[in-house]
C-alpha cells in the first residue's frame, strides 16, 4: 500500500534548468514527488490526458500515487503497462505502446508520462517523438540510474539486433521529476547499477566529485543528503553538457564514457538480466581505464583506483565477472563496430589520462582494440 505523502517543503528540493532556450526545462529532486505529480504537471497542462507510460513492477509501487495525484489535479490518466527489463525496448512492444496512446486519444496537447527507470523513459520518450509527430513528455524516474541519466538531455530510443539504443530520437522532455524517495524500494543490485552512472561524472571531469564518492558512496547508499548531492551533482553535469551540446556532435560524447565497450557486452548478454546496464558500463569505464593505461595515456595506478571503486561498491569489472557465455573477441568487435560514435567505420572510444580527464579519442586502432578485448579474456 502507498504511504500517504509527507509534508516535504522547499528545503528538501534541489531544482535544476537545463538551459536549451525555449525548450529549456526543469529537473526537481527531492522526496514525495510523485505525490506532487498532479499539480506539477497542471501547472505546465492544465485539463490534459496524461497517458502514464509505467512498466509492471512500478506500477505495483508507484502507479496508484501518480494517478491519485493527477485526479486530483483535474488531469485525465490512462496507464500503458509494459513489461519490465531491456527487453520491452523493441519494436513490438514501441508498437503497443503508441497504440495504446493513440487509443486514450493523446494528442499534442497532452502529454506522456514516463514512470519508471531507463527503460520506460527511452521506449515512452521515443513512443511521444513519434506520436502525431510529437507531442510533450514528462520523466519521472524511479531508479537511481534513471535519475542521473537517462531521463535528462533527451537522449530516447529502443534497441534492435544490431546494437542498443540504434533506433531513436532526440525528444527532450519538459519537466523532470527526481523523487529520491522512489529509491528507496529499488532492489540493491538496481541500485547498484544506477550508481556506476553516478562515479562516472566524477571520472569524466570531476576528480573531486570522485573522491568524495569513494569517502561517502556508503552514505549515497544508504539515503538522506548525500544520496541527494550525489544525484544533484550528477545532473548539473549532464544538463551543463546537453545545454551546450544537445545532440552530441561534440564534447556530450564525453558522456558515454564506458559505453562503447559496455553496450557490445550488453548486447552480447541479450540485453537480459545476466548483465544490467548499469553493470556493463562498469565494465565498461573499467575497460576504458584499462584501456587507456595499457595505451600509454593514463597512470596504471588510476585505473586501479577506478576498479578498486567499482568492485568495493559491489559492480562487476571485468568480462570474468558476468555470468554466461558471451561473444568472442570478433563477435565482440562486430558489436562495438555498431556503436552509434562510430563514424565511416572508425572506432571513436572515451578514454582517459586519468581520473577526471577523459576525452574523445577518434580513429581508435582496431587492432589495438582486438588485442586488447583478447588479452582480456585470457587474464580472466
Amino acid at each position: 500500500m502507498n504511504k500517504p505523502a509527507a509534508p516535504f517543503t522547499a528545503a528538501d528540493r534541489t531544482q535544476l534548468r537545463v538551459g536549451l532556450g525555449d525548450r529549456s526545462y526543469d529537473i526537481v529532486i527531492g522526496p514525495g514527488l510523485l505525490a506532487e505529480a498532479g499539480t506539477r504537471i497542471a501547472a505546465l497542462r492544465p485539463g490534459a490526458r496524461i497517458g502514464i507510460v509505467t512498466d509492471r513492477n512500478v506500477a505495483d509501487r508507484h502507479l496508484g500515487t501518480v494517478e491519485a495525484a493527477l485526479l486530483a489535479a483535474g488531469l485525465t490518466p490512462t496507464p500503458v503497462i509494459v513489461e519490465p527489463g531491456e527487453k520491452s525496448k523493441c519494436f513490438a512492444v514501441f508498437e503497443q505502446v503508441v497504440d495504446a496512446l493513440l487509443a486514450a486519444r493523446i494528442e499534442r496537447g497532452d502529454l506522456v508520462l514516463a514512470l519508471g527507470g531507463g527503460v520506460v523513459g527511452d521506449l515512452a520518450g521515443f513512443a511521444a517523438a513519434a506520436l502525431r509527430r510529437g507531442v510533450d513528455f514528462v520523466q519521472a524516474p524511479t531508479s537511481l540510474l534513471a535519475q542521473v541519466d537517462s531521463s535528462v538531455g533527451g537522449k530516447t530510443g529502443i534497441n534492435s539486433r544490431h546494437g542498443k539504443n540504434l533506433v531513436g530520437a532526440f525528444h527532450q522532455p519538459i519537466l523532470v521529476l527526481a523523487d529520491t524517495g522512489a529509491l528507496d524500494t529499488l532492489p540493491l543490485r538496481e541500485f547498484r547499477s544506477g550508481y556506476a552512472e553516478v562515479a562516472k561524472y566524477g571520472l569524466i571531469d570531476n576528480a573531486a566529485f570522485f573522491g568524495w564518492l569513494e569517502r561517502k558512496w556508503q552514505a549515497v547508499f544508504g539515503g538522506g543528503a548525500e544520496r541527494i548531492e550525489a544525484i544533484a551533482t550528477s545532473c548539473a553535469s549532464k544538463a551543463a553538457v546537453v545545454s551546450r551540446d544537445e545532440k552530441e556532435t561534440g564534447d556530450r560524447a564525453l558522456l558515454n564514457l564506458g559505453h562503447t565497450f559496455g553496450h557490445a557486452l550488453e548486447a552480447g548478454a541479450g540485453f537480459s538480466q545476466r548483465l544490467l546496464h548499469g553493470e556493463a558500463v562498469a565494465v565498461g569505464m573499467a575497460q576504458a581505464f584499462r584501456f587507456s593505461a595499457a595505451q600509454g595515456l593514463c597512470p596504471a595506478a588510476d585505473a586501479q583506483r577506478v576498479e578498486v571503486h567499482l568492485r568495493t561498491v559491489g559492480l562487476p569489472t571485468r568480462v570474468a565477472d558476468i555470468p554466461g557465455d558471451l561473444p568472442d573477441t570478433d563477435g565482440l568487435m562486430n558489436l562495438i563496430g555498431q556503436d552509434k560514435k562510430v563514424s565511416r567505420g572508425a572506432l571513436t572510444f572515451i578514454l582517459a589520462r586519468g581520473i577526471g580527464q577523459s576525452f574523445i579519442a577518434r580513429d581508435v586502432d582496431p587492432a589495438q582494440v582486438r588485442a586488447f578485448l583478447e588479452g582480456e579474456r585470457q587474464a580472466g
